[in-house]
Protein backbone atom coordinates (compact mmCIF):
# COMPACT_ATOMS: atom_id res chain seq x y z
CA UNK A 1 0.00 0.00 0.00
CA UNK A 2 1.59 3.57 -1.12
CA UNK A 3 2.16 5.92 1.61
CA UNK A 4 -0.15 8.50 -0.31
CA UNK A 5 -3.07 5.81 0.37
CA UNK A 6 -1.86 5.61 4.20
CA UNK A 7 -2.28 9.35 4.43
CA UNK A 8 -5.31 9.61 2.25
CA UNK A 9 -6.65 6.95 5.12
CA UNK A 10 -5.20 8.82 7.93
CA UNK A 11 -7.39 11.83 6.71
CA UNK A 12 -10.45 9.58 6.18
CA UNK A 13 -13.61 12.13 7.58
CA UNK A 14 -16.05 8.58 7.54
CA UNK A 15 -15.35 7.77 11.10
CA UNK A 16 -16.79 10.93 12.48
CA UNK A 17 -19.36 11.01 9.93
CA UNK A 18 -20.74 7.96 11.33
CA UNK A 19 -20.42 8.68 14.56
CA UNK A 20 -22.60 12.11 13.57
CA UNK A 21 -24.88 9.32 12.08
CA UNK A 22 -25.29 7.01 15.31
CA UNK A 23 -26.10 10.53 17.20
CA UNK A 24 -28.35 11.58 15.08
CA UNK A 25 -30.05 8.50 15.18
CA UNK A 26 -29.72 7.50 18.79
CA UNK A 27 -31.67 11.09 19.72
CA UNK A 28 -34.11 10.81 16.74
CA UNK A 29 -34.85 7.12 18.43
CA UNK A 30 -35.28 9.20 22.30
CA UNK A 31 -37.33 12.04 20.60
CA UNK A 32 -39.85 11.26 17.83
CA UNK A 33 -42.90 9.86 18.63
CA UNK A 34 -45.68 9.86 21.32
CA UNK A 35 -45.21 12.47 22.99
CA UNK A 36 -42.06 13.95 21.21
CA UNK A 37 -39.35 15.37 23.36
CA UNK A 38 -37.40 18.56 22.05
CA UNK A 39 -33.71 17.11 21.90
CA UNK A 40 -32.81 19.98 23.85
CA UNK A 41 -35.53 19.24 26.68
CA UNK A 42 -33.61 15.53 27.00
CA UNK A 43 -31.94 16.59 30.25
CA UNK A 44 -34.56 17.78 31.58
CA UNK A 45 -36.93 14.71 31.68
CA UNK A 46 -34.46 12.75 32.77
CA UNK A 47 -34.61 14.56 35.30
CA UNK A 48 -38.05 14.25 36.82
CA UNK A 49 -38.81 10.61 37.11
CA UNK A 50 -42.62 12.07 37.59
CA UNK A 51 -42.98 13.30 34.36
CA UNK A 52 -44.75 11.46 31.82
CA UNK A 53 -42.22 12.06 28.97
CA UNK A 54 -39.67 10.33 31.55
CA UNK A 55 -41.48 7.20 31.38
CA UNK A 56 -41.66 6.74 27.89
CA UNK A 57 -38.01 7.62 27.87
CA UNK A 58 -37.05 5.54 30.16
CA UNK A 59 -38.99 2.69 30.23
CA UNK A 60 -40.07 2.12 26.16
CA UNK A 61 -37.50 4.24 23.76
CA UNK A 62 -34.01 3.96 25.50
CA UNK A 63 -34.14 0.21 26.22
CA UNK A 64 -35.39 -0.39 22.44
CA UNK A 65 -32.89 1.99 20.92
CA UNK A 66 -30.21 0.09 23.33
CA UNK A 67 -30.76 -3.25 21.90
CA UNK A 68 -31.56 -1.85 18.47
CA UNK A 69 -27.66 -0.53 18.68
CA UNK A 70 -25.96 -3.89 20.25
CA UNK A 71 -28.58 -6.26 18.26
CA UNK A 72 -27.71 -4.36 14.73
CA UNK A 73 -24.25 -4.57 16.02
CA UNK A 74 -24.46 -8.42 17.12
CA UNK A 75 -25.89 -8.67 13.79
CA UNK A 76 -23.55 -7.26 11.53
CA UNK A 77 -20.59 -8.70 13.52
CA UNK A 78 -22.32 -12.62 13.14
CA UNK A 79 -22.39 -11.05 9.44
CA UNK A 80 -18.45 -10.49 8.99
CA UNK A 81 -17.65 -13.78 11.00
CA UNK A 82 -19.57 -16.33 8.54
CA UNK A 83 -18.19 -14.62 5.39
CA UNK A 84 -14.79 -14.27 6.46
CA UNK A 85 -14.59 -17.97 7.61
CA UNK A 86 -16.49 -19.58 4.76
CA UNK A 87 -14.70 -17.12 2.51
CA UNK A 88 -18.06 -15.98 0.50
CA UNK A 89 -19.59 -12.54 1.02
CA UNK A 90 -23.28 -14.21 0.64
CA UNK A 91 -22.94 -16.20 3.63
CA UNK A 92 -25.73 -14.45 5.83
CA UNK A 93 -26.51 -15.63 9.86
CA UNK A 94 -30.26 -16.56 8.69
CA UNK A 95 -27.80 -20.29 7.40
CA UNK A 96 -26.61 -20.91 10.54
CA UNK A 97 -29.87 -22.53 11.68
CA UNK A 98 -29.92 -19.90 14.71
CA UNK A 99 -32.38 -17.46 13.91
CA UNK A 100 -34.88 -20.40 13.21
CA UNK A 101 -34.51 -22.02 15.91
CA UNK A 102 -35.41 -19.14 17.60
CA UNK A 103 -38.54 -19.13 15.88
CA UNK A 104 -39.09 -22.34 16.15
CA UNK A 105 -39.12 -22.35 19.69
CA UNK A 106 -41.53 -19.56 20.37
CA UNK A 107 -43.99 -20.68 17.82
CA UNK A 108 -44.28 -23.63 19.75
CA UNK A 109 -44.28 -21.73 22.45
CA UNK A 110 -47.36 -19.90 21.65
CA UNK A 111 -49.38 -22.72 19.72
CA UNK A 112 -49.25 -25.74 21.87
CA UNK A 113 -49.64 -23.56 24.83
CA UNK A 114 -46.47 -24.84 26.47
CA UNK A 115 -46.24 -23.75 30.30
CA UNK A 116 -44.06 -21.04 29.42
CA UNK A 117 -44.72 -17.45 30.97
CA UNK A 118 -44.99 -14.58 27.93
CA UNK A 119 -42.32 -13.02 29.77
CA UNK A 120 -39.94 -15.93 29.66
CA UNK A 121 -40.83 -16.26 25.96
CA UNK A 122 -37.77 -14.38 24.90
CA UNK A 123 -35.36 -16.90 26.78
CA UNK A 124 -37.03 -20.06 25.13
CA UNK A 125 -35.96 -17.95 21.73
CA UNK A 126 -32.70 -17.73 22.97
CA UNK A 127 -32.67 -21.46 23.85
CA UNK A 128 -33.84 -22.20 20.09
CA UNK A 129 -31.47 -20.57 18.79
CA UNK A 130 -28.68 -22.27 20.77
CA UNK A 131 -30.12 -25.71 19.68
CA UNK A 132 -30.34 -24.73 16.34
CA UNK A 133 -26.87 -23.43 16.31
CA UNK A 134 -25.56 -26.46 17.93
CA UNK A 135 -27.31 -28.80 14.95
CA UNK A 136 -25.39 -26.49 12.51
CA UNK A 137 -22.18 -26.98 14.06
CA UNK A 138 -22.79 -30.90 15.11
CA UNK A 139 -23.45 -31.53 11.18
CA UNK A 140 -21.13 -28.78 9.90
CA UNK A 141 -18.28 -30.67 11.80
CA UNK A 142 -19.01 -33.22 8.75
CA UNK A 143 -18.43 -30.95 5.69
CA UNK A 144 -14.75 -30.43 4.61
CA UNK A 145 -14.59 -27.04 3.29
CA UNK A 146 -16.25 -23.54 3.81
CA UNK A 147 -18.62 -24.62 0.73
CA UNK A 148 -19.71 -27.76 2.69
CA UNK A 149 -20.37 -25.81 5.90
CA UNK A 150 -22.34 -23.03 4.39
CA UNK A 151 -24.64 -25.49 2.53
CA UNK A 152 -24.97 -27.51 5.61
CA UNK A 153 -26.07 -24.79 7.32
CA UNK A 154 -28.65 -23.59 4.44
CA UNK A 155 -29.88 -27.48 4.78
CA UNK A 156 -30.46 -27.40 8.67
CA UNK A 157 -31.94 -23.95 8.50
CA UNK A 158 -34.71 -24.82 5.64
CA UNK A 159 -35.43 -28.04 8.01
CA UNK A 160 -36.32 -26.17 10.52
CA UNK A 161 -38.25 -23.76 8.91
CA UNK A 162 -39.98 -26.36 7.64
CA UNK A 163 -40.98 -27.72 11.26
CA UNK A 164 -41.95 -24.19 12.32
CA UNK A 165 -44.60 -23.87 9.39
CA UNK A 166 -46.08 -27.31 10.52
CA UNK A 167 -46.55 -26.13 13.90
CA UNK A 168 -47.68 -22.47 12.82
CA UNK A 169 -50.25 -24.43 10.45
CA UNK A 170 -51.95 -25.54 13.42
CA UNK A 171 -52.51 -22.05 15.20
CA UNK A 172 -55.63 -20.27 15.25
CA UNK A 173 -55.96 -16.62 14.44
CA UNK A 174 -55.16 -14.89 17.58
CA UNK A 175 -51.90 -17.02 18.18
CA UNK A 176 -51.34 -15.95 14.30
CA UNK A 177 -51.32 -12.73 15.00
CA UNK A 178 -49.52 -12.60 17.66
CA UNK A 179 -46.41 -14.51 16.60
CA UNK A 180 -46.40 -12.78 13.13
CA UNK A 181 -44.50 -9.58 14.15
CA UNK A 182 -41.85 -11.83 16.25
CA UNK A 183 -41.20 -13.76 13.33
CA UNK A 184 -40.78 -11.01 11.21
CA UNK A 185 -38.30 -9.13 13.78
CA UNK A 186 -39.40 -6.65 15.91
CA UNK A 187 -38.45 -4.36 18.70
CA UNK A 188 -41.87 -3.23 19.68
CA UNK A 189 -42.69 -3.55 23.22
CA UNK A 190 -39.17 -4.11 24.30
CA UNK A 191 -38.82 -2.93 27.80
CA UNK A 192 -35.79 -3.10 30.44
CA UNK A 193 -36.79 -6.60 31.50
CA UNK A 194 -36.96 -7.65 27.88
CA UNK A 195 -33.52 -5.62 27.48
CA UNK A 196 -31.95 -7.49 31.00
CA UNK A 197 -31.98 -10.80 29.29
CA UNK A 198 -30.14 -10.18 26.13
CA UNK A 199 -27.28 -7.60 27.43
CA UNK A 200 -25.38 -10.14 29.66
CA UNK A 201 -25.16 -12.65 26.06
CA UNK A 202 -24.01 -9.03 24.45
CA UNK A 203 -21.13 -8.98 27.11
CA UNK A 204 -19.96 -12.62 27.06
CA UNK A 205 -19.98 -12.04 23.16
CA UNK A 206 -17.80 -9.16 22.75
CA UNK A 207 -14.82 -10.97 24.10
CA UNK A 208 -15.14 -14.31 21.68
CA UNK A 209 -15.45 -12.00 18.95
CA UNK A 210 -11.83 -10.54 19.05
CA UNK A 211 -10.33 -14.14 20.06
CA UNK A 212 -11.92 -15.22 16.57
CA UNK A 213 -10.13 -12.50 14.87
CA UNK A 214 -6.89 -14.83 14.39
CA UNK A 215 -9.03 -17.81 13.13
CA UNK A 216 -10.17 -15.29 10.73
CA UNK A 217 -6.60 -14.88 9.57
CA UNK A 218 -5.85 -18.34 9.12
CA UNK A 219 -9.27 -19.19 7.02
CA UNK A 220 -8.72 -16.15 5.32
CA UNK A 221 -5.36 -17.94 3.22
CA UNK A 222 -7.87 -20.96 1.77
CA UNK A 223 -8.26 -24.44 3.75
CA UNK A 224 -5.33 -25.52 2.11
CA UNK A 225 -2.50 -22.97 2.73
CA UNK A 226 -3.97 -22.78 6.96
CA UNK A 227 -3.54 -26.48 6.85
CA UNK A 228 0.29 -26.45 5.71
CA UNK A 229 0.98 -23.96 7.90
CA UNK A 230 -0.16 -26.26 10.94
CA UNK A 231 -3.73 -24.69 11.55
CA UNK A 232 -6.40 -26.41 12.45
CA UNK A 233 -9.04 -25.26 9.73
CA UNK A 234 -12.07 -27.18 11.18
CA UNK A 235 -11.57 -26.62 14.30
CA UNK A 236 -11.29 -22.88 14.02
CA UNK A 237 -14.25 -22.93 11.55
CA UNK A 238 -16.28 -24.48 14.02
CA UNK A 239 -15.23 -22.04 17.31
CA UNK A 240 -15.82 -19.02 14.75
CA UNK A 241 -19.24 -20.38 13.74
CA UNK A 242 -20.06 -20.75 17.44
CA UNK A 243 -19.59 -17.08 18.27
CA UNK A 244 -21.61 -15.67 15.26
CA UNK A 245 -24.47 -18.21 16.45
CA UNK A 246 -24.42 -16.85 20.09
CA UNK A 247 -24.44 -13.01 18.45
CA UNK A 248 -27.46 -14.24 16.58
CA UNK A 249 -29.05 -16.09 19.49
CA UNK A 250 -29.04 -13.64 21.81
CA UNK A 251 -30.89 -10.85 19.53
CA UNK A 252 -33.04 -13.53 18.40
CA UNK A 253 -34.58 -14.34 21.59
CA UNK A 254 -36.25 -11.13 22.85
CA UNK A 255 -36.06 -9.59 18.97
CA UNK A 256 -36.79 -12.26 16.56
CA UNK A 257 -34.68 -12.60 13.35
CA UNK A 258 -33.11 -9.31 12.06
CA UNK A 259 -32.49 -10.43 8.21
CA UNK A 260 -29.89 -8.59 5.83
CA UNK A 261 -28.00 -6.57 8.70
CA UNK A 262 -25.25 -9.38 8.49
CA UNK A 263 -25.18 -9.05 4.98
CA UNK A 264 -25.21 -5.26 4.47
CA UNK A 265 -23.25 -4.35 6.98
CA UNK A 266 -20.02 -6.61 6.48
CA UNK A 267 -20.67 -5.42 2.70
CA UNK A 268 -20.62 -1.93 3.51
CA UNK A 269 -17.49 -2.28 5.79
CA UNK A 270 -15.23 -3.25 3.32
CA UNK A 271 -16.79 -0.75 0.90
CA UNK A 272 -15.47 2.17 3.28
CA UNK A 273 -12.36 0.40 4.07
CA UNK A 274 -11.47 -2.21 0.92
CA UNK A 275 -7.60 -2.48 2.21
CA UNK A 276 -8.73 -3.36 5.43
CA UNK A 277 -9.21 -7.45 7.11
CA UNK A 278 -11.27 -8.43 9.60
CA UNK A 279 -9.52 -6.91 12.64
CA UNK A 280 -9.91 -3.54 10.70
CA UNK A 281 -13.92 -4.39 9.27
CA UNK A 282 -15.01 -5.73 12.95
CA UNK A 283 -15.92 -1.83 14.73
CA UNK A 284 -16.85 -1.06 11.25
CA UNK A 285 -19.11 -3.92 11.08
CA UNK A 286 -20.50 -3.39 14.58
CA UNK A 287 -21.33 0.46 13.83
CA UNK A 288 -22.50 -0.38 10.21
CA UNK A 289 -25.11 -3.06 11.99
CA UNK A 290 -26.35 -0.70 14.74
CA UNK A 291 -27.87 2.40 12.26
CA UNK A 292 -29.21 0.27 10.04
CA UNK A 293 -31.09 -1.20 12.95
CA UNK A 294 -31.77 2.12 14.58
CA UNK A 295 -32.65 3.48 11.52
CA UNK A 296 -34.98 0.86 10.30
CA UNK A 297 -36.67 0.38 13.18
CA UNK A 298 -37.39 4.24 13.48
CA UNK A 299 -39.28 3.84 10.13
CA UNK A 300 -40.79 0.99 11.70
CA UNK A 301 -42.47 3.02 14.34
CA UNK A 302 -43.17 6.41 12.09
CA UNK A 303 -43.71 5.31 8.68
CA UNK A 304 -47.04 4.59 9.18
CA UNK A 305 -47.94 6.09 12.57
CA UNK A 306 -49.83 5.12 14.76
CA UNK A 307 -49.42 1.66 13.04
CA UNK A 308 -46.40 -0.12 13.90
CA UNK A 309 -44.89 -2.07 10.98
CA UNK A 310 -42.21 -5.11 11.54
CA UNK A 311 -38.42 -4.17 11.90
CA UNK A 312 -37.49 -6.91 9.98
CA UNK A 313 -39.65 -5.92 6.76
CA UNK A 314 -37.61 -2.50 6.89
CA UNK A 315 -34.19 -4.30 7.21
CA UNK A 316 -34.72 -6.41 4.38
CA UNK A 317 -35.52 -4.14 2.30
CA UNK A 318 -32.74 -1.49 3.03
CA UNK A 319 -30.38 -4.67 2.91
CA UNK A 320 -31.48 -5.76 -0.36
CA UNK A 321 -31.71 -2.00 -1.92
CA UNK A 322 -27.72 -1.40 -0.40
CA UNK A 323 -26.61 -4.42 -1.76
CA UNK A 324 -27.97 -4.17 -4.95
CA UNK A 325 -26.50 -1.00 -5.27
CA UNK A 326 -23.07 -1.79 -3.73
CA UNK A 327 -22.43 -5.09 -5.85
CA UNK A 328 -23.68 -3.21 -9.02
CA UNK A 329 -20.92 -0.50 -8.81
CA UNK A 330 -18.43 -2.23 -7.09
CA UNK A 331 -15.33 -1.57 -8.50
CA UNK A 332 -13.09 -4.49 -9.37
CA UNK A 333 -10.47 -5.54 -7.08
Amino acid sequence: MTGARLAARGRSPAPAVLGGVLAVLVTAGLCLGTPPVAPQHLPAVFADPASLEYVVLWELRLPRVLVGLLGGAAVGVAGLLLQESLRNPLAVPELTGVSAGAALAVVACVVWTLPVPVALYPVAGLAGAVAGGAVTLAVAGTAHSAQGVLLVGAAVSTGIQALMLAVLATADRLQYDLLFRYLVGSLNGLMWEQAGRALPWFAVAAPLVLACVPALNLLRLGDEAAAALGGRVRAARLGVLAVAALLVGSVAGPCGPVAWVGFVAPLLARRIRPYGGARTWLPWTAALGAAVTVAADLVARLAFAPVETPLGAWTALSGVLIGAAILRHRSPS
